[in-house]
């Protein structure tokens, strides 16, 4: 990542985009305290947090769900959304509204509660995810491929999701490859190239970009082209 600047307003769903290798995993590992910076800062509701712990990160109000999900496998659902709620252990009935608020979101997931983790498909999986990463009532919520590998009909749901999410309040930075799902659901859009910011606008401006379409959206190379 190099000369990398964003930012991402309450309420609002800002898109990462980019190809395989462009750095965006890169990025919220980095936000998130996973990846240490060698320079630059990182700050989060007005606190410089680049050189925090992660899980003092988590504590501050930022959620993460990496890339493939990353649940525990041989732990159920329940147990998987309890880990989440760690931090509010000695809480119980704040954990156990939380967890219903899971549930509410996710009816799936209430129905496989006393099921192991690895038994779930893929879109179950990736709800799990999401929700365990909503224990902790997250300001923040950093989403990395939430659509990967899922069905056409569970990438729309997930999306359906996102925007209940951030109807909450919650705001959310969400890297994908899916740049068609990712525009049609974020405020705002990044594109990244090399560790490098190449383009960055309102996403509804970029779902026009000649520049987009051809790279992400699967326009022609004659309309990416320049004007003479």
């Amino acid at each position: 990542m190099r000369g990398v600047s964003l930012h991402v307003d309450e309420g609002e769903i800002v898109a990462l985009l980019g190809s395989n290798g462009a750095g965006k995993t890169t990025m919220l590992r980095s936000i998130s305290g996973l990846q240490r910076l060698r320079s630059g800062t990182v700050s989060f509701g007005g606190a410089d947090i680049t050189r925090a712990a992660a899980h003092a990160i988590v504590a501050k109000g930022l959620g993460h769900v990496p890339e493939g999900r990353r649940i525990f496998a041989g732990l159920t659902v329940e147990e998987n959304l309890n880990l989440g709620g760690y931090l509010s252990r000695r809480e119980r009935t704040i954990v156990a509204a939380r967890k219903q608020r899971v549930f509410d979101l996710f009816p799936r997931l209430a129905e496989r509660r006393g099921q192991l983790g690895g038994l779930l498909s893929g879109g179950e999986q990736q709800m799990l995810a999401v929700g365990r990463a909503l224990m902790n009532e997250p300001r923040l919520l950093a989403l990395d491929e939430p659509s990967l590998g899922l069905s056409p009909v569970m990438v729309k749901a997930v999306g359906e999701v996102i925007r209940r999410i951030r109807a909450s309040g919650t705001a959310i930075l969400m890297v994908e490859q899916n740049a068609r799902q990712a525009l049609a659901l974020a405020d705002r859009a990044y594109v990244l190239e090399t560790g490098r910011i190449v383009l960055e606008g309102p996403a509804a401006k970029l779902a026009r970009d000649p520049r987009v379409r051809h790279a992400y959206l699967g326009g022609s190379a004659e309309e990416a082209a320049p004007s003479p």
